[in-house]
């Protein structure tokens, strides 16, 4: 259950944000843009740059089944400076969350779960209140704030960009017309 929950949303959601970047870089060399300027990038003074939020992104999605069992999980402490880093990051991922085993995580849904953040705040929670009011909202956050990103930069990206894994349960016939 937690598995199901966790992984393929995060793969999901990390091939969107890859896509994303490639989208990205290829815009950026059209529209003389760099990609120092759109790594650094962010929305507001007090928000982390672009390659903060994918690096951050990743660890959302690394954390979650750390903290549910798992081991082995990739050290991704510094951010990338370039976009082939950022998507070597997502690639380390994806790649680690590949070789999990869905019965590791899914053990006991009401165990304990408890972690500290870095300002000394320490949460206890059970695994299952873990995953849904924390990992997946963290996730998603990092996520949604890298894509915003790439948007205020002007990177003509859409809803599909976004959750264009929808487009395996199009009913066929339905799409509009384009």
């Amino acid at each position: 259950m937690l598995y199901e929950m966790t992984i393929p949303a995060y793969r999901n959601g990390l091939r969107a944000l890859s896509a994303q970047l490639d989208k990205a870089r290829a815009w950026g060399a059209d529209n003389d843009v760099g990609e120092l300027q759109l790594i650094v990038a962010r929305l507001a003074p007090d928000m982390f740059p672009l390659a903060s939020q994918v690096r951050f992104s990743c660890l959302q999605a690394l954390q979650p089944p750390t903290r549910l069992g798992a081991a082995g999980a990739p050290d991704l402490t510094d951010d990338a400076t370039d976009f082939a880093g950022l998507q070597a990051q997502i690639a380390t991922t994806l790649a680690w969350l590949d070789t999990l085993d869905a019965a590791v995580l899914d053990t006991d849904p009401d165990r304990e779960v408890s972690f500290d953040l870095p300002n000394g705040m320490t949460f206890d929670m059970t695994a299952r209140t873990y995953v849904r009011d924390w990992a997946q909202p963290q996730f998603y956050f990092h996520l949604v704030a890298a894509y915003t990103v790439l948007r205020h930069m002007g990177v003509p990206l859409g809803k599909v960009d976004y959750v264009g894994y929808m487009m395996a349960y199009l009913r066929p016939g339905t799409a509009p017309a384009a």
